[in-house]
């Protein structure tokens, strides 16, 4: 090959590579021009999602609020009947305490006198009755009617005492007591021991032993008793003190008329 035609073929492999090597550098642009946008695309879906994660997410927390205050609000609504419900009722019972005050006191008026009433009739009871303890059970009489003008005290508690009274009286049938007092015999005081065996018997024996009598309910009045008499009466005495264990006694008794 000549020397020229050598040349011409050098040239035109130049000139060849030349032009591929422009073909592919023409060729490699819109490749990487694509590839820039798929990455801005992927960029721009991610930062879209986490922004509907971001409001999702929000709307999620706004509608956990929006429970909330609607179950706050039930809540609030029963709360408010119940404390509706309860004044309302309050008010029912104040009403009825106000007419339950108005009939106490109505009653009241009507229960001072019959107090007083009943302190007489108790009096005149214990006077007619055996002189069982005589003066405490009047001691207590006049208790009473200083209680029953004493404006410290309430009604309620004049009437307890009252009802007090009769049942210490009421106990009286029953009870086994001895108390020490004094007895007049033939004109003069002595002290004795005296029994009484509900309002069966009432007794009395000398503090020496020697002498005993008996209360006549017919006639008012202290008989004296025989000898006879003198231990049962003793012995009445200490069962009466809790001296001695109760056994059957053997006391006087007026028969019945």
């Amino acid at each position: 090959m000549s020397n020229n035609n050598i040349r011409k073929s050098l040239v035109a492999s130049a000139l060849f590579g030349a032009f591929a090597l422009a073909s592919t550098s023409v060729a490699a642009d819109p490749l990487v021009e694509l590839q820039k946008a798929g990455q801005q695309n992927i960029r721009a879906s991610v930062q879209s999602q986490e922004k509907i994660n971001n409001i999702f997410d929000q709307s999620q927390e706004l509608l956990a609020e929006y429970r909330q205050l609607v179950e706050q609000t039930e809540n609030l609504k029963v709360y408010n009947d119940h404390v509706a419900k309860l004044v309302a009722d309050q008010n029912s019972q104040l009403a009825s305490f106000d007419k339950q005050i108005g009939t106490i006191e109505g009653t009241k008026q009507g229960i001072v006198p019959l107090m007083y009433r009943m302190v007489d009739t108790l009096e005149a009871f214990i006077k007619a009755d055996m002189p069982i303890d005589l003066n405490n059970r009047l001691a207590r009489i006049e208790r009473l009617r200083s209680v029953l003008g004493n404006s410290a005290v309430n009604t309620s508690e004049m009437y307890r005492l009252v009802i007090e009274a009769y049942q210490i009286e009421k106990d009286l049938g029953t009870a086994l007591v001895t108390y020490t007092d004094k007895l007049a015999v033939d004109g003069s005081e002595i002290t004795v021991n005296y029994v009484y065996v509900g309002r069966v018997a009432l007794l009395a024996q000398s503090l020496d032993e020697k002498q005993a009598w008996m209360f006549n309910r017919t006639t008012g009045q202290w008989e004296a008793l025989g000898q006879e008499y003198l231990e049962s009466t003793k012995f009445a005495i200490r069962v009466a003190g809790k001296q001695a264990a109760p056994e059957l006694l053997k006391l006087p008794v007026l028969a019945a008329e």
